[in-house]
């Protein structure tokens, strides 16, 4: 079969095939870019095999361009990558791979292209398009992945057990892939991630955590949760959320399996937000229901406290899966502990000082939160659905009326800590925290408005409860 090469390519790949002709070397494309291109999915980076000198070729290459392209050379992988236009070109030597037990490094030698199609993890990656002169164009398919592209399956060259086990990390990508194609994984396949789970323990956090994040950008990520659980992998790569799995009866009275409750809740997400740390939050929304179930007679399951527990879990969680512990954890950790408060709103008279805390507390990240909390709702009784819908929307337009009125969404208190110790001439302490808070509850009760002037009277009033005066100068607050 003939590559259909579009004109937008042709170029490129005629230039790659003069240099190698130059060099006597024959050259491939190889792997993802072949499989995209077929699937018609855009693909910006392109993988160069050459049966030679990987380095030296993409070198000849740069030299033939005009403006002549910088070249990133990694002398320890034998690979060198350059850009033009808007791909990404990687260059290597065709080789021969073969791995210790203990680590997912292999030892390279060169080799063949089918040394090199044989060490490629799935059929529909060991495709590969020559770039020679007597078969220009051609596809070089040893093991079936065109008929597997045309299938929708992820199988693997070889025996699943020895690819598994040389670079464990396949097996992530087996899944993601799934997740990413809509692709089925062949029978064989799936059974060989199962039976070769725990030798994901050689792969370091940073590579499952990669693979983790591209199940979660993916439309429908529950497909690549699943397979993880039923492979065994997920009880290994993230417990906590494996222990979110299953349903326990007393009495009658049963809950409801809060892991396919989060995947669906995770789902319902992507259809609206591509925000990658909210759905990180929606993964982790219910994180502490398993350490807070408890059983009350006469009232059933409760987990109560759990948004705060998974809250405080969160920075571990991040730690563990080498994730940033910055803004993006402190984002994540504040939609966990915030997830509940929309909805049980809506389950109580509205008050304007509910709505204006849950506005100072969720701050600018309300819309997120509200998107959160409306994919949170998952409840199969019609009625439910409906009432939470009504309550959810009716507490939208209350949100909306009062930061119109109160401005809280960027709310910020208007007396800082420095005012109150000029004004009482005192140093930092507990009374300046009290005093603060209580101004602070103040505003959001309603009780005095948000403004400067008012903020300083009910500070007077709350430093005599002190027993604290006031410096004659006070009034300089108010300037």
């Amino acid at each position: 079969m003939i590559f259909s090469i579009q004109a937008q390519e042709r170029t490129i790949f005629e230039r790659i095939a003069a240099a190698a002709e130059q060099m006597n070397v024959p050259t491939y494309v190889v792997g993802g870019y072949v499989r995209d291109r077929l699937l018609g999915r855009p693909s910006k980076d392109m993988d160069i095999v050459c049966v030679g000198d990987g380095i030296q070729l993409a070198e000849t290459l740069a030299a033939s361009l005009y403006p002549r392209p910088k070249i990133a050379v990694y002398k320890r992988f034998g690979t060198a990558m350059l850009r033009y236009d808007d791909l990404e070109i990687e260059f290597v030597g065709a080789r021969r791979e073969s791995y210790h037990h203990d680590s997912r490094k292999p030892d390279v030698e060169p080799g063949t292209l089918e040394d090199d199609q044989n060490r490629r993890d799935f059929t529909i990656n060991a495709l590969a398009v020559s770039l020679n002169k007597a078969n220009f164009g051609e596809i070089i398919d040893p093991f079936g992945g065109l008929q597997h592209l045309e299938q929708k399956v992820i199988k693997t060259p070889l025996e699943p057990g020895q690819t598994f086990s040389d670079d464990p990390l396949r097996m992530m990508r087996a899944i993601r892939f799934s997740t990413q194609l809509g692709f089925h994984i062949d029978p064989v396949t799936l059974d060989g991630i199962a039976e070769n789970r725990h030798r994901i323990s050689i792969v370091s956090k940073e590579r499952i955590t990669t693979e983790i994040e591209k199940i979660l950008k993916t439309p429908k990520p529950s497909i690549g949760f699943n397979l993880l659980f039923g492979t065994g992998l997920l009880r290994l790569v993230m417990p906590e959320v494996a222990d979110l799995q299953g349903v326990e009866d007393r009495d009658g009275r049963g809950h409801k399996d809060n892991f396919f409750h989060t995947l669906q809740v995770l789902d319902n997400l992507c259809q609206k937000s591509d925000n990658i740390w909210l759905r990180w939050a929606a993964l982790l929304h219910d994180i502490a229901k398993p350490v807070t179930k408890r059983y009350q007679k006469g009232l059933g399951w409760t987990f109560h406290g759990h948004e705060w527990v998974g809250g405080n879990m969160v920075p571990r969680i991040f730690k563990n899966h080498r994730l940033p512990l910055g803004a993006e954890m402190e984002y994540v950790q504040k939609m966990v502990r915030l997830h509940l408060r929309p909805i049980s709103l809506t389950k109580e008279e509205v008050t304007d000082s509910a709505v204006r805390r849950l506005l100072f507390d969720a701050g600018s990240d309300v819309e997120d939160l509200m998107m959160l909390c409306a994919s949170d709702i998952t409840t199969k009784n019609p009625v439910k659905m409906a009432r939470y819908l009504e309550g959810y929307e009716y507490l939208k337009e209350r949100m909306e009326g009062v930061s119109e009125t109160d401005r809280l969404r960027l709310w910020q208190p208007p007396l800082t800590g420095d005012m109150i110790m000029q004004t009482f001439g005192i140093p930092p302490s507990r009374e300046v925290g009290l005093i603060k808070t209580a101004v602070r509850e103040a505003i959001l009760d309603g009780i005095i408005p948000n403004d400067l002037e008012a903020a300083t009277q009910h500070m007077l009033l709350e430093g005599e409860k002190l027993g604290l005066q006031a410096r004659s100068n006070t009034t300089t607050l108010n300037a």
